[in-house]
C-alpha cells in the first residue's frame, strides 16, 4: 500500500510521513501495524470533536439512507443545508444571517473576494504578512511569502499587505479598498493573537472608508479557542466571515457568511455569481449540523481553556520559549527549526502526532481534538518533555 502511494498518488512534499492508517477513534489513529497515535494535530484542526463521533457517524448514515447529491448547489431546497444555515444563524451575531456553504475554507476564501469586490465596486483587497488562506489561485495571491507564490506569477492583481497587529499600517485602507482579509488569529505564522484592539479598531477604520471586514476563522472557529468564534474573544463582528475545517468533524466543507443584503449582491447581475456543484451536499452538511449541535449541547468549548492551561503547566521546560495560541489552538515555540523538526520526528517514533507551522520554522503545531482526556493530555505532555529531554542530553 505505502509504495502504491508514492507511486499513483500526487505527493505534496518529497517526504511525507507516510503513516499507514487503519482505523481512527477518538484522539488515536491507529496504523496498519496495529499501533495507536495520540493525536494532537486533529486532521489540522479539522477533527474537532475527534475521530467517528458517534453523533456525527450517525448523523451521516441517516442521510446517507434518505438521499446524497440530488442537484447543484442553491437550487432544490434540502433540509440538512437549511436546518444547518439556520442553526448557525441563530449563534452568529447580526448581522451575520446568511450562510453560502461550498466545500473547503480555501473555497470560501475565494468566493468571500468575490463577494467584497461585487458589493463594493472596489478592486483593491488587502491582506496581511505572513498570512495563510489557502492554496487556490485567489487564496494563494493573498500570500506575501515570495517563496510560495513565486513559482505561480502573475497573482491575481490588485493585492497589498499590512502588517498584522501594527495600527500604523491602517492608512493603506482607503476609498479604494473593496476588503481587508486577516485571520482573527494568525495560523501559518504561528499563532499570533491579535493585541491591543487591533481587530476592533481595524473593523472602525474599515467601516469609515466603506471597505468590507473579512475575518477568516477556518482555525480558530467552532470552539477551538474557548468561544464558538475565535472573534468572539476580541469585540469585533466582521462583515464576512469564512469558517470551514471543523466545521463538520473532518468532512470537507467550508463556507462564508454574511448579512441577507451582502450575500444578495451574488444572486444577480450576473446570476450565479458563484455557483458550486457539491457545496451544501446533504450528507456533509448533516455532519456539519451534528457537530454544530454536539458544540452546543455539551461543556467542551468551556473545557477549551481549561486544557489551555494544563498545556501550559505541563510544557515547562527550558528549551521551550512560549507556548502561543488560545485554547487548543497552541504552538510550542522551540529554540530552533532543527530542534522543532527532531520534535515533529521523534514523536512520531513515539506514537505522538505532532506537525509544523507554514511560516514560524520554530514553532511545532498542537491543535489536539476539544474531546481530549485530561489523561491523554498528560501522557502526550509528558512524551514531548522526554523528547526534549534526549534532544537536551544528545
Amino acid at each position: 500500500m505505502k509504495s502504491d502511494f508514492y507511486k499513483y498518488q500526487a505527493q505534496t512534499t518529497p517526504h511525507p510521513l507516510g503513516l499507514e492508517i487503519s482505523h481512527a477513534k477518538g484522539s488515536y489513529i491507529f496504523t496498519a501495524d496495529g499501533k495507536a497515535h495520540l493525536d494532537f494535530v486533529a486532521g489540522v484542526s479539522a477533527n474537532g470533536l475527534g475521530h467517528s463521533h458517534p453523533e456525527v457517524v450517525e448523523a451521516i448514515k441517516r442521510q446517507v439512507d434518505q438521499y446524497m447529491h440530488v442537484m447543484v448547489y442553491g437550487e432544490y431546497v434540502q433540509k440538512p443545508a437549511v436546518e444547518y444555515a439556520r442553526l448557525l444563524a441563530q449563534h452568529l451575531p447580526e448581522p451575520l444571517n446568511t450562510t453560502y456553504l461550498v466545500n473547503s475554507g480555501t473555497e470560501a476564501i475565494d468566493a468571500s473576494m468575490k463577494l467584497a469586490r461585487r458589493a463594493t465596486g472596489r478592486s483593491q483587497i488587502i491582506a496581511a504578512k505572513f498570512c495563510y488562506h489557502g492554496n487556490s489561485f485567489g487564496a494563494l495571491s493573498l500570500m506575501d511569502y515570495e517563496e510560495r507564490t513565486a513559482p505561480f506569477k502573475p497573482l491575481v492583481p490588485d493585492i497589498t499587505h499590512i502588517e498584522f497587529n501594527n495600527t500604523t499600517c491602517f492608512n493603506c485602507i482607503t476609498t479604494n479598498t473593496a476588503a481587508v482579509i486577516v485571520e482573527t488569529i494568525q495560523g501559518g505564522a504561528g499563532f499570533i493573537e491579535p493585541k491591543n484592539d487591533y481587530l476592533k479598531l481595524l473593523k472602525q477604520h474599515c467601516k469609515a472608508v466603506g471597505a468590507l471586514l473579512i475575518l477568516d476563522e477556518i482555525q480558530p472557529g467552532f470552539g477551538r479557542t474557548g468561544k464558538l468564534f475565535g472573534f468572539e474573544h476580541y469585540e469585533v463582528i466582521p462583515d464576512i466571515l469564512v469558517i470551514g475545517k471543523a466545521m463538520a468533524s473532518g468532512m470537507p466543507i467550508g463556507a462564508f457568511v454574511a448579512s441577507e443584503t451582502l450575500m444578495k449582491t451574488l444572486s444577480d447581475k450576473p446570476k450565479m455569481s458563484h455557483i458550486t456543484t457539491f457545496g451544501g451536499h446533504p450528507v456533509i452538511a448533516a455532519a456539519a449540523k451534528a457537530t454544530l449541535e454536539t458544540l452546543l449541547t455539551t461543556n467542551l468549548i468551556d473545557q477549551t481553556l481549561e486544557k489551555e492551561q494544563l498545556f501550559r503547566s505541563l510544557l515547562q521546560h527550558e528549551l521551550i520559549e512560549e507556548v502561543r495560541g488560545k485554547g487548543l489552538m497552541l504552538a510550542i515555540i522551540c529554540k530552533n527549526p532543527e530542534m522543532a523538526n527532531y520534535l515533529v520526528l521523534e514523536a512520531k517514533n513515539q506514537q505522538l502526532i505532532l506537525f509544523w507551522l507554514l511560516y514560524e520554522k520554530r514553532a511545532v503545531r498542537m491543535s489536539p481534538p476539544l474531546t481530549i482526556s485530561t489523561e491523554e493530555i498528560k501522557k502526550g505532555c509528558g512524551i514531548i518533555i522526554d523528547i526534549l529531554d534526549n534532544y537536551k542530553s544528545r
